[in-house]
This record gives C-alpha cells, sequence and structure tokens, in this order.
C-alpha cells in the first residue's frame, strides 16, 4: 500500500510538472493557455508558427504523463480507470493536431512547411510511443478478454473493441524487433507525406501562363476580367495570367478556342510532380508503396489495402473491385458513345487539326451541351453567386433540421474567413463554422471540410461544441462582379456543408467513438449534393445577381434534363482514379518501378480510352499520398450507392423537406458518430440495405427507368407549361396537386 502511494505521488508530480511548465510558456505561447476567446475559437490572431513546436512537445508531455497515471496505477484494470482515463487523455494534443492540420492545409507560408517538417515525424513516434505501450495494452487486453462479464453497455463495448483493435493495428501484439521496424516505417512515412504534400504545393504554384489579349478568344468577359486581374496583382499590365488552380484551369479548358493553349495547360496540369519534374514526387509514391506494403505484411495482411479496408464497410479490396467494376462497364460504355459525338462535332470545326485529344473533351462537351440543351455555364452563373449559395444551404438546413445560422465576429486566420453560429431549433449553439472560399498561394487545391476543434463532453458533462471549417478554392470575384459559380463549384459546397453538418450534430460521450468509417464518411456530404439542383430548391436560392429574378423555370427544366449529360466521361475518370489507388495498394510486394508506365499498365488493362486521364495520377494524387485515403479512394463510389438510395427516402416521402426524415438522418447517422457500425446506422435510417439501382439510375447507366426523377421532371414541365396560361387563368389544381404559387 506504501509503495502504491509513492508511485502515484511520483505520477501526481510528473502531471503537475507538466502543468507548470504549461503555465509558464501559457503567458508567451498562446497555443498553450485557455482559450478565451469567443465561442472557443482558436485564438487566430495570436498564433504564430514559431508557438507550434514548443506547444507540441508540452502537449506530448502532458500525454505521456496522463498515460504513466494509467500504466502505473497497480489497482485491478475496469472500465473507469483504464479506458475512461485513456479516452480522456491527450486533449490537449488532438487540440493542437485539429488546428495544425487545418492551417498547414489552408495557410501554409515557408514558416509552416518548416514546422511541418520537424513536427510530423515526432507526433509519429509518439503515437507509437502510446499504441506500442506494452502495459497500457496489457490492461486494455485484460478488459477486453473479460469484457462479456463486465456489464458494459452497448457503446461503452464498442469503445473497448475499437480500442482494443486500434493498439492491435497499430502492432501491440509485434515482438519487439517487427515493432521497433514498425516505428522506423511510420517515420519515414509521415516524412514522405509532408515532401509529398509540399511538393504538389509548389508545383501548383509554379506554373504560369501569360498570355495576350488575341490569347482569350473564345473566353467569357468574367473569365477575361479575372485572368486579368490576377495579372495585375503580379504586376503585369494588360496581360491575362492563367493558373492551375480549378477556377482558372477549367474554363480555360471549356471554352479557350486556341487548342495549342488548351494542351499546354492541359499536360501542366496532368505531368505535375512527375518523374525527372523540378517537383518529383515518382520516387516518393515508390518510398509510399515499399513501406505500406511492408507494414501490412508485417501487421499480418497480403497487401496494404487488405489493411485498411479490414475496417471499412467493404471489408475487403475484392468487394470493393466488384462495385467499382459494376460501375466501370456501363460508364466506360458511355463515355465511348460520348466520345463518337464529340469527335462528331470537332471534326465538322474548320479548325479542327488531328485527333481528338484528351484536351479537347471540355470544350467539344460544352459545345454539345449548348447544342442539345441551349445551356452553357456562363448562362448559369449570374443566377448562382456564392452569396446566394450560401443562403441556399443555410436555408436547406433551417427547413430540414431547423437550425439557423448567425454571423459572429471573432479572430480568423485570413481576411477572406467568415464565421457563424450555428444554432439548433431550441436555439442551443450546435457549433461555430467558418468558410474560406477562394485560392490563394500557400493554400492546397481542392476543397475539404474538417475540424479546428472538436466536440466532446467536458468533466461537469456538458457538451463542448465544435469549431468547424470549409475550405474552397470557388472563382473570386472581381471588380466587376460578385463571386459567381458553376454548378460544380454549387454542389461542392452542398457536399463540404454536409460534412460540416456531420461534425455539427455530432453528439458522442467518448472521443474513441467519434469516427466513422471511410467508406461512410462521404454519405452525409454526398447526400447533400442531391438537393443542390432539385426544382424546389433552386426556386430558394438562384435568383438573378443584378436583377433579383428567380432562376426562369426554363432553365430549370434545361438543367434537369442535361443532368445526365457527360456523366460517361466524369464515372469513368472518376472509377479509374479509384482503381488504379485500389491496384497500386493491392500489390503484395514491392518492386521498384516508374509511375507514368505502371499507371499505363492498369489503365491499359481497365480498357480505358486514351482521351480520358484518371481524375488524379500517381504523383499529385494527393487524397491517397497525403490526404488519409490511401487503398481508399472507392469511398466516393460506395458512398454514392448509400447517398441515392437515402435521398430516395425522401422522394418516396413526397416532400424533399420532410422534417420527420431528416431527424431520423440526423438522429441515427449524423449525430452518432461511430458509436455504432456504418451499415446498422444506415439499415436503422433507411429499414434495410441501400439499393445499388438508385446510384445507376442517378448517373444515367440504368435502363430502369427512376420513376420519381421523371415524375420530379414531369412536375416541372408541367408547371412551366401552365405558368404560361395563367396569366389568363386562375390557379387551378391538376392531379390533386396545387400549382406553385410562385409561378
Amino acid at each position: 500500500m506504501r509503495l502504491r502511494l509513492r508511485l502515484f505521488s511520483l505520477l501526481l508530480l510528473m502531471i503537475g510538472a507538466a502543468a507548470c511548465n504549461a503555465e509558464k510558456q501559457a503567458g508567451e505561447n498562446p497555443l498553450l493557455a485557455e482559450w478565451d476567446t469567443p465561442y472557443g475559437m482558436p485564438p487566430f490572431d495570436r498564433i504564430r508558427p514559431e508557438h507550434y513546436l514548443p506547444a507540441f512537445e508540452q502537449a506530448m508531455a502532458v500525454h505521456e504523463a496522463e498515460i504513466a497515471a494509467i500504466v502505473e496505477n497497480h489497482d485491478e484494470p475496469t472500465f473507469e480507470n483504464t479506458m475512461l482515463a485513456y479516452d480522456a487523455s491527450g486533449k490537449m494534443l488532438t487540440r493542437l493536431g485539429l488546428l495544425f492540420g487545418m492551417l498547414s492545409a489552408s495557410d501554409a507560408d515557408a514558416e509552416m512547411q518548416a514546422v511541418q517538417e520537424q513536427l510530423m515525424p515526432r507526433l509519429a513516434a509518439h503515437e507509437d510511443r502510446i499504441l506500442m505501450n506494452k502495459a497500457l495494452f496489457d490492461r486494455i487486453r485484460n478488459l477486453y478478454d473479460r469484457r462479456r462479464t463486465l456489464e458494459l453497455d452497448a457503446e461503452q463495448m464498442r469503445l473497448l473493441e475499437k480500442t482494443y483493435d486500434q493498439f492491435v493495428r497499430a502492432g501491440a501484439l509485434l515482438d519487439v524487433e517487427a515493432q521497433e521496424r514498425l516505428r522506423q516505417i511510420n517515420a519515414e512515412l509521415s516524412s514522405t507525406q509532408v515532401r509529398f504534400g509540399q511538393n504538389v504545393l509548389a508545383a501548383n504554384g509554379a506554373f504560369e501562363l501569360v498570355l495576350e489579349g488575341g490569347d482569350m478568344e473564345g473566353l467569357p468577359s468574367s473569365y477575361r476580367d479575372l485572368a486579368e486581374e490576377k495579372a495585375k496583382a503580379r504586376g503585369l499590365k494588360e496581360k491575362y495570367l492563367i493558373t492551375l488552380d480549378n477556377p482558372s484551369r477549367l474554363p480555360f479548358l471549356t471554352y479557350a478556342n486556341r487548342r495549342d493553349l488548351r494542351e499546354k495547360i492541359y499536360k501542366a496540369y496532368v505531368s505535375r510532380c512527375a518523374c525527372d519534374s523540378l517537383h518529383d514526387n515518382d520516387s516518393l509514391v515508390n518510398v509510399f508503396s515499399r513501406l505500406r506494403t511492408e507494414k501490412a505484411r508485417l501487421l499480418g495482411y497480403d497487401s496494404y489495402a487488405h489493411y485498411v479496408l479490414a475496417e471499412q464497410m467493404a471489408r475487403t479490396p475484392e468487394a470493393a473491385n466488384e462495385l467499382l467494376q459494376r460501375v466501370w462497364e456501363p460508364a466506360l460504355e458511355r463515355a465511348r458513345e460520348e466520345l463518337v459525338e464529340l469527335d462528331s462535332m470537332r471534326q465538322a470545326d474548320r479548325k479542327a487539326e488531328g485527333a481528338f485529344e484528351p484536351w479537347d473533351w471540355w470544350y467539344y462537351a460544352e459545345k454539345l451541351r449548348k447544342k442539345e440543351y441551349a445551356l452553357d455555364e456562363e448562362m448559369l452563373r449570374p443566377y448562382f453567386s456564392l452569396d446566394n449559395v450560401r443562403t441556399g444551404i443555410f436555408f436547406l438546413a433551417n427547413r430540414l433540421y431547423g437550425v439557423t445560422f448567425r454571423p459572429i465576429i471573432t479572430p480568423v486566420y485570413h481576411p477572406d474567413v467568415m464565421v457563424y453560429e450555428v444554432l439548433d431549433a431550441d436555439a442551443s449553439t450546435l457549433g461555430v463554422l467558418c468558410f474560406d472560399f477562394f485560392p490563394r498561394p500557400g493554400k492546397s487545391s481542392g476543397a475539404w471540410c474538417g475540424n479546428f476543434t472538436e466536440q466532446y463532453y467536458d468533466d461537469s458533462g456538458q457538451r463542448v461544441a465544435p469549431v468547424v471549417g470549409i475550405v474552397c478554392n470557388f472563382t473570386p470575384p472581381t471588380q466587376n462582379a460578385p463571386a459567381l459559380l458553376s454548378l460544380d463549384e454549387t454542389t461542392t459546397l452542398f457536399h463540404e456543408f454536409g460534412h460540416a453538418l456531420h461534425f455539427l450534430f455530432q453528439d458522442v460521450k467518448y472521443r474513441g467513438l467519434t469516427d466513422v468509417e471511410g467508406d461512410f464518411v462521404e454519405l452525409p456530404s454526398q447526400i447533400m449534393e442531391n438537393w443542390a439542383l432539385e426544382p424546389e430548391m433552386l426556386r430558394q436560392y438562384a435568383t438573378h445577381y443584378r436583377t433579383g429574378e428567380v432562376i426562369p423555370d426554363p432553365l430549370i427544366r434545361k438543367i434537369r434534363q442535361s443532368m445526365h449529360f457527360n456523366q460517361g466521361f466524369a464515372a469513368t475518370e472518376l472509377v479509374a482514379a479509384a482503381r488504379i489507388d485500389l491496384d497500386l495498394h493491392s500489390r503484395t510486394r514491392y518492386e521498384p518501378f516508374r509511375t507514368d508506365e505502371y499507371e499505363r499498365q492498369l489503365t491499359d488493362s481497365y480498357g480505358l480510352i486514351p482521351q480520358i486521364m484518371p481524375r488524379y495520377r500517381y504523383p499529385y494524387f494527393s487524397h491517397i499520398f497525403d490526404g488519409g485515403y490511401a487503398a481508399g479512394y472507392y469511398f466516393y463510389i460506395w458512398a454514392e450507392v448509400l447517398d441515392k438510395d437515402a435521398f430516395a427516402a425522401f422522394r418516396e416521402s413526397g416532400d424533399l423537406f420532410d422534417r420527420r426524415l431528416a431527424e431520423s438522418f440526423r438522429r441515427e447517422i449524423l449525430s452518432r458518430g461511430g458509436t455504432r457500425d456504418g451499415m446498422s446506422m444506415y439499415r436503422a435510417f433507411r429499414g434495410g440495405n441501400p439499393d445499388e439501382r438508385a446510384m445507376l439510375r442517378a448517373r444515367g447507366f440504368c435502363n430502369e427507368p427512376d420513376s420519381l426523377v421523371q415524375d420530379s421532371l414531369q412536375r416541372t414541365e408541367l408547371r412551366i407549361d401552365t405558368a404560361r396560361v395563367r396569366r389568363v387563368q386562375p390557379v387551378r389544381v391538376v392531379e390533386g396537386e396545387l400549382l406553385d404559387e410562385k409561378l
């Protein structure tokens, strides 16, 4: 008894010393102080890059002291003194990790990149010290072996089982020699990940195409204004600047008449970080492949894909591949049909020379869309100002869930950032939502949503609300117009907002149960895309930025009728990327390879037509090399099966804003985190397994008609036809439905 007391006192001194050291540094380091900012926002205005390393060192020391307190407790392991203590440990480190992860992607200068290079291997080593701590694992395994006798409730049992699996997957059962090798692998992987991401960021920023006015033929005036303003910002007068970010690259490929320039920017994009380039990632992909393959074999898996998928809904690479193949065949067939149409249009173009090439696809697809549907992107953009789209997602969240959004003033990390307090239907605070919309130097490409702070329960049992960030690279405003979004950018904002709602609605007691399976995580985001272009939604938010006119019903009809247009191309490039990811990580042994040659061998074996590249190529495939989606890019297709079937529930109800269904979706899926497995949560909402045909119908790949979608389109057309008559006739009831009074 006396020895126990002495050891316990020593541990208290260790934690106290760490806390005292933190207090000494807190006056100088805002990351170590209590954040007294409104709504728990990080003190962005006081944080500097030099604060991170000492703060992380202190947080790791505190975490290790907390673990030591668990290990040196010689009482028999209980759920309270082991599992709850472990679950509560490392809060300071988690807080710093979330903040740094978001800022290093959205606002990374040279100093932040230097910090990242030093920090990531240290964090990897720290995690290994925790997860390979034999004494800690022995206590957890003791509980795991006795779990049926502990009278745990369902969430406690899941926390114990998930934690045990986490330790095993991290190498807790390996011998000392194997654990040491695993530590070396993890350290090298973390360093390689940083270098890969920094190379992609540098390659994106290095490309600039400076053009004269005559080079801009075919491009809309709004795009020319944007390119001219970018050139002026770089000190270039009477020039136009084209870069590789999406708002610059994609419209150029879509509208520029100069085929040689389209070729130049396309090749610059797809050759980023290629072998022997200035920012060569070819060798790093080899490092990833070698280390991940070795790691999987060390842990008893045939391949890294088997290791990753063992804890996903798909369970095996074979199951994921079967789904991809079922989508691939109709997608590729449709893409071939699309190519015939596009090439026919190209051949009719007097200026066309040579064969149809990948950099021709966007250009002729837009011409074909305009010809077949009398619809082009520039016709639509005025109705999709960023302010309108943001209003639209707020409206949708309010209709479905009763939540509201109130702008607030808090410290931000960049002047572009806008912040809102999110209020639940009962006016309680759900969290804070930050928007960061436009591209800039030091910001990674693409769009994502993440936490600056997490949701958790404090020691008094009160829910601590999260701070969530949506980061995008949308078309910025110009001097002549506000930010006007494309349809793709519009659906992207709905997508990321779905992730944000998932974070904001999360109400999970144990921190170890916050994460869901990777192939479930895209369901909450992708389901939101389904509402974006529904007629009922468009009439709510799509108004002309100058006139205030609601988007006309003829335009709505054209949008709806064109929804299957170019889907062969879109699905083929997406599935091709998922397949090259899964195949690379399914290798059972490593052999050196050139990424371009290996990728070509794979895509040739799939039958991919040369006019389409995978959406991402290995040297810049950030999702799988520095974004956490290794062997998991198929997640988007898997989740599409879920989201299309889930949205069908709203169609079947006859009310796309059915509050009862929305509350069920929130209760069974959005609020639960990882307290249940994904399929159990889905079945609880839908009442059964998802129907894969819903996804195929939505893509236009299924001959079986989607009667619900057709009925919606017919109702839209009926309203349009009736609107013409209503100028001279009173409102009437058709088939028992009162026509929309707004017409």
